[in-house]
């Protein structure tokens, strides 16, 4: 009788469009069905739809004279171009997941530091 454990292999298949995004913010929450929604999003100054400048003399592009929209200098943007939908359970799962992810991350950068310290003798 063999010792060895059922094992299960999963294979992973990448949708043709796959592209990972950057973010560096979510918003979200349990939906009345109770599942976790969140939309990730990426925040950043916006961009102008329109910039007009008056043409010098010498028919060259001069200074700026308006930008639409108005407040964009006290705007921001959250484009949002992704988010996911799942279950009360598979967002404990994924929890627990992302939270060892951290601590390898966090064992990672102690080990980093210490052996800086090593390398500098102690000195700043």
């Amino acid at each position: 009788m063999s010792s060895k454990k059922p094992e299960l292999t999963f294979k992973y298949v990448f949708n043709y469009g796959y592209n990972p995004a950057y973010v560096n913010g979510a918003q979200g929450g349990f939906s009345p069905r109770g599942e976790m929604v969140i939309n990730f999003y990426l925040e950043r100054q916006p961009l102008p739809e329109s910039i007009t400048h008056e043409i010098t003399v010498e028919g060259a592009i001069g200074r700026e004279t308006s930008v639409e929209p108005k407040d964009l200098a006290s705007s921001m943007v959250r484009f949002i171009d992704t988010g996911v939908v799942m279950s009360y359970e598979n967002a404990r799962v994924f929890h627990a997941w992302m939270g060892e992810k951290l601590r390898e991350m966090e064992e990672l950068q102690k080990a980093r530091s210490a052996f800086e310290e090593t390398q500098s003798g102690g000195q700043a």
